[in-house]
């Protein structure tokens, strides 16, 4: 069975989509999906505990060797990946199903596509196939965007849109460069071949610089940011928290092409640009949530925020910065898709008021304010809870570094400006306005349950910290050995040698 664990995400999400295709009646639909979803938390858990071993695992799709064939592989960094996109999807997909998922057509099979595309970006070993995920998780995207309507949804889509379809393009263009130049698509294959003489080394530059521009464009580094925040603002509760991952996608894509890659062949690819402005996203991103006009809004700078904040650590070639890159990377995101999950509470127990900062009834659920009040201390980098644990070990292992002061200076201010913008909305929301206008409306359970859920993180990822930490260690010293990736996917160098007699 373990042989074949590779595919298992990609088939459980797809077969799923099918089924919800075959009968459009919206209970069932709920049943699959909440279904697939949660076999996709038990697999990313077996994988996870799989790929602790040690060992990286090859599937290799129609049994056609790398680099001919299209290769899905598993260590440490995919199979953590995936469980976190599979704890949010069911998270977000309990949430949708409380009411939101009526709002328009073919919600649930679409949301199984999207989750499709996470997990096979994150699986794939070559970077064709990486694109063919991309467009299936984008396309799958434009319509749960525009799910339930509106005129604010619709402009938000169209630039979405728009500029998604241009970074597909440059994908294409980069990719054909690169096939052009090298020979192979393979992550593996252009691994062993960027060292070796006897290709246009500009033009292979001038590829991989577009690939790195199309996964900055996905992770909204400035100035490719702009769409974020108003596209995360636009977009419904769950699928919102869902899209609280696609930064990351681009993140891990830039991590896995760095380390395996260009650290070894192009170490200054990424040198001189990509620190000044990350942290120039993180001074956006802190300001905009001072101007922020409604908790939803919040929540989406906050997103983009830490998107910044990694991308600052990914011109670093140290394993422990890739540590508590990995560690921050799973706290942002649990932390990003519970605000906007609490938003939503928030806005269904206000009315008229909705999540806007204004003049309102306040909520009147007591775990309500509890939750934003530990969501907040999260958020903020507070201790006890995983923020303040996450930008420690980031600041630590950053003091280093050349840009070591500026890093430090700007995330601090950036901690001490969220900080600021979180108490000034939470007091107004919850202690300005006291005066309480009828009865606030029901929480239905399962809404209730995914926010708790995800606001539980925060706590736990800090209780849990010393295995968790352990954990994206020993997953940075593996992602750092790329010479044992490019041996699993290629094969023994026998191997690799005669297919390059045949080729």
């Amino acid at each position: 069975m373990s042989t074949h664990a590779p595919i298992l995400p990609i088939l459980i999400a797809f077969a799923a989509a099918l089924l919800q295709m075959v009968c459009d009646r919206l209970s069932f639909q709920r049943f699959v999906g909440l279904l697939s979803a949660a076999l996709l938390v038990l697999v990313g858990i077996w994988l996870t505990w799989l790929a602790d071993d040690g060992q990286t695992r090859v599937y290799a799709l129609g049994d056609w060797p790398a680099p001919f064939g299209i290769v899905l592989v598993v260590d440490r960094l995919a199979a953590a990946m995936v469980l976190l996109a599979a704890v949010l999807g069911f998270a977000a997909l309990l949430y949708a199903s409380a009411g939101f998922d009526q709002r328009g057509k073919h919600f649930h099979p679409l949301f199984q596509l999207q989750l499709m595309g996470l997990l096979g970006a994150f699986l794939t070993g070559d970077l064709f196939n990486l694109f063919v995920f991309f467009e299936v998780m984008l396309l799958a995207s434009y319509t749960l965007l525009a799910h339930g309507g509106g005129l604010a949804r619709t402009r938000a889509g169209i630039s979405y849109v728009v500029l998604n379809l241009v970074g597909s393009a440059l994908f294409l263009i980069a990719l054909g460069l690169l096939y052009g130049t090298l020979g192979t698509l393979n992550l593996a294959d252009v691994a062993q071949r960027l060292p070796l003489p006897g290709y246009d080394r500009a033009l292979t530059r001038l590829a991989l610089a577009l690939l790195i521009a199309v996964f900055v464009l996905k992770a909204g580094l400035l100035p490719l940011s702009f769409w974020l925040p108003q596209t995360y603002t636009a977009a419904g509760v769950p699928v919102a928290a869902l899209f609280a991952i696609m930064t990351k996608v681009g993140i891990v894509a830039i991590l896995r092409l760095q380390v395996i890659a260009l650290a070894p062949a192009m170490p200054d690819l990424l040198d001189h640009w990509l620190t000044p402005l990350a942290l120039a996203t993180v001074v956006f991103a802190a300001l905009g949530t001072l101007a922020a006009a409604r908790l939803r809004a919040l929540a989406a700078w906050l997103v983009l925020l830490s998107a910044g904040t990694l991308l600052v650590t990914l011109a670093q070639t140290s394993a422990a910065v890739t540590a508590a890159t990995l560690f921050y990377l799973v706290h942002s995101t649990l932390a990003g898709a519970a605000f906007f999950l609490l938003a939503g509470v928030i806005a269904e127990q206000r009315g008229p008021a909705a999540d806007f900062l204004v003049a309102g009834p306040q909520p009147q659920a007591t775990w309500v304010r509890i939750s934003f009040l530990v969501l907040a201390t999260t958020l903020a980098g507070l201790p006890p809870f995983s923020g303040f644990l996450g930008k420690l070990m980031l600041l630590t292992t950053l003091r280093e570094v050349a840009a070591g002061t500026a890093v430090w200076v700007v995330l601090l201010g950036a901690g001490f400006v969220v900080m600021i913008a979180l108490a000034h909305n939470g007091g107004y929301l919850f202690w300005k306005h006291r005066t309480l206008v009828g009865p606030a409306a029901a929480i239905a359970w399962p809404r209730a349950t995914a926010t708790l859920a995800l606001v539980a993180a925060g706590p736990l990822l800090a209780v849990l910290a010393r295995p968790l930490s352990d954990y994206t260690e020993r997953t940075a010293r593996q992602l750092h050995a790329p010479g044992a990736y490019v041996a699993a996917v290629l094969g023994p160098a026998p191997a690799r040698i005669a297919r390059e007699a045949i080729r």
